[in-house]
């Protein structure tokens, strides 16, 4: 009997043996993946600020902080009345400098009728000279009275021409005006002009707003950034291009897996960020790297990444 009792605990402590050594194989081996991964970061975006161009009260304004929006989506509007009230003004001013051009044809109408009755005069005394029943002086006054009447539809024409240059003249700085007022309408419309998801709203409806004035910060999430810092000896693993690994974690020992593109390498050296670890903890001199990663919607800014280079 006392043989079988130390044979028992004898058994236990070899189970319990095997379940250490089980549990140390596995902790070891979740120990190296862990240290599998090359380096570590944090995901990123490039984020834009939207700012107005033009000063009024913000009339519309249709977004909140979280929304997705797309290039060209239309958000709202300052307040545009009072240029468009100068657009009106100056359009009236146009239709009334060119009401003073002068229409040349009917200037000139009246003229054109006493050369014609001086023609028919000349051509009758023509006739009558050469039938010896008028004298070359009334010919020849025909021919003056002819010559006087085209000399003053001439000088009738080119005193018209420059009014009407004139005018013109007046009228094209007028267009330009009315062009710079249609470019600040323009800019009273607010467009979203790059496609991602709203992070932070900074004005509101009904808020007087002056050019320069920050709306909204935007960035587009469907492609993320994973800043990570690499150690000098890791350099020639790497070059622009190379398609990595990139992990996040999930839950309690599981990670997605995603494909990254290095698309960005400093050239310069940097002290390691505190809030970033390396590969090799003990470097104190790192460079940074930036790598493209499809966003599945799972990725959120901010969150850490493992990458993997081969």
């Amino acid at each position: 009997m006392k043989y079988n009792e130390t044979s028992k605990t004898g058994t236990g402590k070899i189970i319990r043996y095997s379940v250490l050594l089980s549990l140390s194989l596995t902790l070891f081996s979740c120990h190296n993946s862990e240290n599998d991964w090359d380096a570590s970061g944090a995901f990123e975006s490039v984020e834009t600020i939207i700012s107005t161009e033009a000063s009024g009260t913000l009339m519309q304004f249709d977004i909140e902080e979280g929304q997705t929006k797309k290039k060209g989506d239309w958000i709202g509007y300052v307040d545009s009345a009072q240029l468009y009230f100068r657009k009106k003004q100056l359009e009236a001013q146009i239709v009334s400098t060119i009401s003073q051009v002068p229409d040349i044809p009917v200037q000139v109408a009246s003229l054109y009728a006493q050369l014609s009755n001086a023609d028919i005069n000349q051509k009758r005394i023509e006739r009558l000279f050469k039938g010896n029943a008028a004298t070359q002086q009334q010919l020849d006054d025909a021919n003056t009275q002819v010559e006087i009447i085209k000399k003053q539809i001439e000088a009738q024409k080119s005193t018209l021409g420059i009014t009407a240059a004139t005018l013109e003249k007046q009228v094209a700085p007028l267009q330009r005006q009315i062009d710079q007022v249609d470019d600040q309408i323009d800019k009273c419309r607010i467009i979203n002009p790059v496609s991602g998801t709203v992070l932070t709203k900074y004005a509101e409806n009904h808020e007087v707003v002056t050019p320069g004035k920050a709306l909204y910060k935007i960035a587009p999430t469907d492609t993320l950034i994973l800043r990570a810092y690499i150690t000098g000896n890791q350099l020639d693993m790497i070059k622009l291009g190379q398609a990595v690994k990139v992990r996040t974690d999930l839950e309690e020992n599981k990670y997605r897996t995603y494909n990254g593109v290095i698309y960005w390498i400093s050239d310069k050296a940097e002290f390691t960020p505190k809030t970033i670890p390396t590969k090799d903890e003990r470097a104190e001199l790192v460079y940074a790297i930036k790598v493209r990663v499809p966003n599945d919607g799972y990725i959120k800014i901010g969150m850490y990444g493992d990458l993997k280079f081969n």
